[in-house]
């Protein structure tokens, strides 16, 4: 944040006026790359719902406890063990290959891996069509955009450093996923509670840290005319952002969902 008020005071290789408009131009692509992920991960998931149930008996495989008939591929997909690849692929990618991918990828490569990691978290999400009503699932959805605009807005236009805070959100992560894995095999309704609520402040702290990084990788990277590797940046914001409305509407639909 102060390299932004002094490149802005001093006119570093470039007017007030440019930066305030590149920025500008910046964000609109990491919020229009990151809306259109998550376009490709709701329609992913509604489809893929769709073709793994069936409410003709003669053509189902199993049916679920809520009464939902799975065809052969519902079946597969939320019943068979392959449920654990689906589960943890997405998340096998943040973190081995989404590293690699921004360093040796172009521009192009990463926007693709990032389509193509919004439609597996599709996949990975179809079930919530199953187990929650669409009327929640929307109803949730709404409230989460509301309030991650909001804390979006505020990690923008804030005067304070949020990097200390963002150091100690993303170990809140680390800790979060390791409950998550234990609970797996607990299933405990209170330990889940507890995850939830958690994880609903942690991501929401964490939506105002990635606005402010966003914002500051924006103005470190500008001054040196890098267009590829803001065209990058771009696309690494959106994801971040991505994955802290995904999870701050995963763990709200833990509250407000209606079951079927």
């Amino acid at each position: 944040m102060a390299e932004y008020q002094t490149m802005r005071a001093q006119g570093i290789a470039t007017s007030a006026a440019e930066i305030d408009a590149g920025l500008r131009a910046h964000m609109n692509k990491v919020y229009g790359t990151m809306s259109l992920g998550m376009l490709i991960t709701a329609a992913a998931a509604w489809a893929i719902s769709v073709l793994a149930t069936t409410t003709d008996p003669s053509q189902a495989t199993v049916q679920l406890a809520n009464g939902t008939m799975l065809t052969g591929m519902g079946a597969a997909i939320y019943t068979s063990p392959l449920r654990w690849v689906i589960m943890f692929a997405p998340l096998a990618f943040l973190l081995f290959g989404w590293g690699a991918l921004m360093r040796r990828g172009s521009a192009a490569a990463v926007s693709f891996g990032f389509f193509a990691f919004a439609a597996a978290m599709g996949l990975s999400m179809s079930s919530i069509f199953i187990v929650f009503t669409s009327f929640s699932i929307v109803q949730t959805f709404l409230v989460t955009a509301i309030a991650f605009a909001g804390l979006s807005l505020w990690g923008y236009t804030t005067k304070k450093d949020l990097s200390g805070m963002g150091t100690f959100l993303v170990m809140g992560v680390i800790g979060l996923l390791v409950a998550m894995v234990i609970n797996l095999f607990l299933q405990s309704p209170a330990m889940m509670f507890a995850i939830s609520a958690i994880g609903i402040l942690i991501f929401a702290g964490l939506t105002a840290y990635y606005t402010q990084e966003i914002k500051a990788t924006y103005v470190a990277h500008a001054q040196h005319g890098d267009v590829e590797w803001l065209e990058k940046a771009a696309v690494d914001g959106a994801l971040s952002l991505y994955i802290s409305f995904l999870n701050m509407f995963q763990f709200l639909l833990m509250f407000m969902g209606q079951q079927e």
